[in-house]
């Protein structure tokens, strides 16, 4: 790693592999679907891969924006060890611009000094384990940008019996995804809408690109997979999208994908849309039950019955949810539901865990 002072602060430059020079001087970024065309110095769309001396570099290893432990389910992930908690962390910058991003201040920031808090992967993972995290989750931003980081952290995770996950919207090409995905335990992939026009312009880019990634993770991984799709109203909300996307998921993915459906709140550039009514999310709900999506939640509200897992069989109650308290819980310690012995789709412990809803930031030493 070569070290290099700027104005405001030292840069790490981490080699990477995913890159091509072309003829003109520039260098060609291939870890996503943008395929930034650097010269001397740029930065690509992401903020943190740059061209520097003839080569795509990091310069984000080993620095985050924070590091918090936070329960499972905020991921959310409801169906990988519930009630688990899991060290959180991100860097800064992002692949996509999407105008209502929650999280803008780290994903939209152009500061080197956002990353102001460093770790080595064996630090980190030293630390969710003192902590008796059961996973680490690469979130906050897309780790899609900050993947070599985010490997290491997973072997070394993975070394001292830890799980890794990763929240991402699956911008991803085909070659660096391979890499990085077999790597990971389970995802949480962000669904943004189901129309081109969508992606485009609301988020800067292209959907397909993203259901190649949902696609790969189903069919040629051992990831557990989840999905969410955040609702906002009068942009990816309508029936007509709703059932276009529930059909597709049914076809493509199979009954057993878990679904969130997640409230939209005012932020970044999209201050003028009303937050997400819960009837928006009960009734996108209501659609997926209809092709069959077995387990389908609604988030960022409280509503103890859609945030709550139902047998697939019997449909009684298995996992009570209270935002992210655990409440009722008729699983067995292989994942069976106790009244008909159904199994439960996902990653379940031997013994029940509940964090509960606690956030705790964590400072490392």
């Amino acid at each position: 790693m070569v070290s290099s002072k700027t104005n405001k602060s030292s840069i790490d430059y981490f080699p990477t592999q995913y890159w091509h020079k072309l003829d003109d001087g520039r260098v060609t970024c291939g870890v996503c679907p943008k395929h930034c065309s650097l010269r001397e110095g740029k930065r690509g769309a992401c903020f943190v891969r740059m061209h520097h001396q003839g080569e795509i570099v990091l310069t984000s290893y080993g620095r985050s924006s924070g590091f918090c432990i936070d329960p499972v389910e905020k991921k959310p992930l409801n169906h990988f060890y519930p009630g688990s908690s899991v060290m959180s962390f991100g860097t800064a910058g992002c692949n996509l611009s999407c105008q209502f991003c929650q999280n803008w201040d780290i994903s939209k920031s152009r500061e080197i000094d956002t990353l102001c808090n460093g770790a080595s992967p064996e630090q980190l993972t030293q630390s969710a384990a003192k902590h008796g995290c059961k996973s680490l989750a690469f979130t906050y931003n897309d780790p899609v940008i900050f993947m070599e980081y985010a490997i290491d952290v997973a072997i070394a995770a993975k070394a001292l019996g830890l799980k890794s996950i990763a929240v991402s919207a699956g911008y991803m090409c085909d070659d660096p995804r391979a890499e990085f995905y077999n790597h990971i335990d389970a995802a949480n992939i962000d669904l943004k809408g189901f129309t081109q026009n969508f992606y485009h312009k609301i988020c800067h880019g292209h959907l397909q690109n993203v259901l190649d990634t949902l696609n790969y993770l189903h069919k040629e991984t051992n990831t557990w997979l989840e999905i969410t799709n955040l609702l906002i109203p009068d942009e990816n909300d309508s029936d007509k999208e709703l059932n276009e996307m529930c059909q597709w998921l049914a076809e493509n993915l199979g009954p057993n994908i878990p679904l969130h459906f997640s409230a939209f709140h005012p932020d970044f550039k999209m201050l003028d849309k009303e937050t997400t009514p819960l009837t928006t999310l009960l009734r996108a709900r209501k659609i997926a039950l209809s092709y069959g999506l077995n387990y389908v939640y609604c988030g960022n509200v409280f509503d103890t019955d859609s945030d709550s897992t139902y047998c697939s069989h019997c449909k009684k109650l298995l996992i009570e949810r209270n935002w992210y308290q655990l409440g009722k819980y008729n699983l067995n310690s292989k994942g069976h539901c106790n009244y008909c012995g159904t199994i439960l789709h996902g990653h379940f412990g031997e013994e029940r865990q509940n964090f509960g809803r606690r956030r705790i930031p964590v400072r490392l030493t």
